[in-house]
């Protein structure tokens, strides 16, 4: 499809059903659209390049085969972060010797992980470490999160996705999105004020 200035306009349902109509061509447009997403997103929670293009593969594969069951009730995009997510988990399963990592575990989030003190940052710290180095020092953050907490702040505050839309590909109720963002955010705050050791304004306003 073409807007009124020439540019190709992606449209994600139309691809989906040329797709499930056999139009293999349509359905690399998907993975063209999304592999950059995805591959992402895998590698933010199995932590390894290996494993993220075994997930890649593996969620395009899977979702290829099972396009037929995909009935459109949610957007292809949430279906195979869905089917990556779950992948991912997989592969983390069985790098830590079948040691159950689950997104339905449950997660307390008493009153003192939501009231306690973190130390804020004097100055900003944009104007200490480049723009590379911050990059740097928030990925290593991410990283350091528990899969259940970084596939939600992955989504939710890296892909953009709303909570509903995120609730909807993890297969997690909406509150139980809302409580590991804030622990997820609440610990990046937490490693990011150690990596500082200073006090201040926050230069992060998403956190």
């Amino acid at each position: 499809m073409q807007a009124s200035n020439g540019s190709v306009v992606f449209d994600e349902a139309a691809l989906v059903e040329r797709a499930r109509g056999g139009d293999d061509a349509a359905f690399a447009g998907l993975v063209e659209q999304y592999q950059r997403k995805i591959y992402r997103l895998a590698r933010n929670i199995t932590q390894n390049a290996e494993d993220a293009e075994d997930v890649l593969q593996d969620a395009f594969l899977k979702a290829y085969t099972n396009l037929g069951k995909f009935h459109g009730d949610s957007k292809f995009y949430t279906w195979i972060v869905r089917i990556a997510v779950n992948e991912a988990l997989m592969k983390l399963r069985k790098r830590r010797g079948d040691k159950m990592v689950s997104l339905d575990e449950e997660i307390e989030l008493g009153e003192e992980s939501v009231t306690r003190e973190i130390a804020v940052w004097d100055g900003n710290p944009e104007q200490t470490y480049s723009q590379e180095e911050m990059r740097k020092l928030l990925d290593d953050a991410i990283q350091s999160l528990k899969p259940t907490f970084r596939s939600v702040f992955q989504l939710r505050d890296v892909e953009e996705l709303s909570t509903e839309e995120t609730a909807e590909a993890l297969e997690l109720s909406v509150p139980a999105v809302k409580s590991r963002l804030l622990r997820a955010r609440l610990q990046l705050r937490e490693r990011l004020t150690k990596q500082f050791k200073r006090k201040g304004d926050d230069a992060f306003a998403f956190l």
